[in-house]
């Protein structure tokens, strides 16, 4: 089965289930809207603020509206790829109980897996989930990096970037090995198909560093050294590489010549991790990378970032500032939202902040740390559940 054929194949599959119109919704890139896969019937496009599949997009999970018109239960559910949200699927049920819940809910975790198996090998996937044309430095990006969340029982990982459709020099990386997960940021010189070839060639000597068994520093130098054999003394990156144990809740990190990390404790206030920095990655300056610590407590978020963000200005010159900036992430996170939906909305303020339009990378990473034993169950609030309870909704 084609990608072209998917949603007429899921449709005729799931009639004799008892399901009725049933289409396949995909988020696009920047996860404003929700696009009709091609071979459904329905609206072709649905804005994610203001809908309720929508809804069931942003709360990650499944919402339902009883229509007497059609003779049913019309209900939107969540579509993951184990915690990335990929869009939400429709269909029409004769029934509202827990069979047909559960049943559905096991549709929607079938059709998750088709659309991420047939995805990678569709050039109509990647028109779909695009509103606009995209550079070739971020068609390198978006194909370079980890999805943009991640769970499991200890940590929970959320990424952001934009713009999304411009991206230069920015990308991030993040990677479980055993009880370590490791986390890196990284902000190539420039803002073009150069800076994304930096990026890139940042990025993937920091994985084969890491798979050869090199500590942080060992790793940030095998980063300079594959730039300079490259590039010379021509291009340069900066950027954070760390290290947290989910069995102890230690970090430690070296600071290439980038804005320090911070730790948002209690979801109440924030620290800056200060940390002497070396020399950017390509510069070959001379200082030597320094290793720090710091101790985490269950619930901490460890935020590493790129200037683009807090150096975001509005019409009056106005940054969008640091403290801007977390104090958005602690309300939100204070709402009860999911961390892929904090991010979403957070992004959405500061392009909002710069009049629509970004000038400059910005990127966010995100762990939280749960504790060493966290539980399941936290994990899945932090990213969204089908079936969580909203005591807001309405619907």
């Amino acid at each position: 089965m084609s990608w072209d054929e998917l949603s007429a194949q899921v449709a005729a599959r799931a009639a004799p289930a008892g399901f009725r119109d049933v289409a396949i919704y995909l988020a696009d890139l920047q996860e404003d809207v929700l696009r009709l896969l091609p071979g459904g019937s329905g609206e072709r496009e649905l804005p994610v603020a203001t809908t309720v599949a929508g809804r069931a997009f942003q709360l990650v999970r499944p919402l339902s509206v009883t229509s007497p018109e059609q003779r049913g239960t019309l209900c939107w559910l969540p579509l993951l790829d184990g915690t990335e949200r990929l869009g939400v699927l429709r269909a029409t049920a004769g029934a509202d109980d827990p069979p047909t819940r559960r049943e559905l809910g096991l549709l929607s975790s079938l059709v998750g897996l088709l659309v991420v198996s047939k995805r990678a090998s569709s050039d109509t996937h990647a028109r779909l989930v695009r509103t606009r044309p995209m550079n070739v430095a971020a068609e390198m990006q978006w194909h370079l990096m980890p999805p943009t969340t991640y769970a499991d029982p200890q940590v929970v990982v959320g990424a952001v970037l934009e713009p999304a459709y411009e991206i230069g020099g920015d990308a991030f990386e993040y990677a479980r090995a055993g009880p370590v997960l490791h986390l890196g940021i990284f902000d190539a010189m420039g803002h073009d198909t150069s800076a994304g070839v930096t990026a890139n060639l940042a990025v993937a000597a920091c994985r084969n560093g890491r798979r050869q068994g090199l500590d942080l520093a060992e790793t940030s130098v095998a980063i300079e050294r594959a730039l300079m054999n490259e590039f010379g003394r021509q291009r340069y990156v900066t950027g954070i590489l760390a290290r947290l144990d989910t069995t102890t809740g230690a970090l430690s990190w070296v600071n290439r010549g980038h804005h320090p990390p911070v730790i948002i404790r209690g979801g109440r206030w924030m620290t800056s991790l200060h940390c002497p920095p070396a020399h950017p990655m390509g510069t070959d300056l001379g200082l030597e990378p320094t290793l720090c610590r710091e101790q985490l407590e269950p619930g901490d978020r460890v935020v590493l970032y790129t200037d683009g963000l807090t150096e975001a200005r509005n019409a009056d010159g106005q940054e969008f500032g640091l403290e801007g900036f977390v104090d958005f992430l602690v309300r939100h996170h204070s709402d009860g939202l999911p961390v892929p939906e904090t991010l979403r909305r957070l992004m959405r303020a500061i392009v909002t902040h710069h009049a629509g339009y970004l000038t400059d990378d910005a990127t966010v990473l995100m762990a939280e740390w749960l504790g060493p034993e966290g539980g399941s169950s936290l994990a899945r609030d932090r990213v969204g559940f089908p079936g969580r309870p909203d005591p807001q909704d309405t619907t």
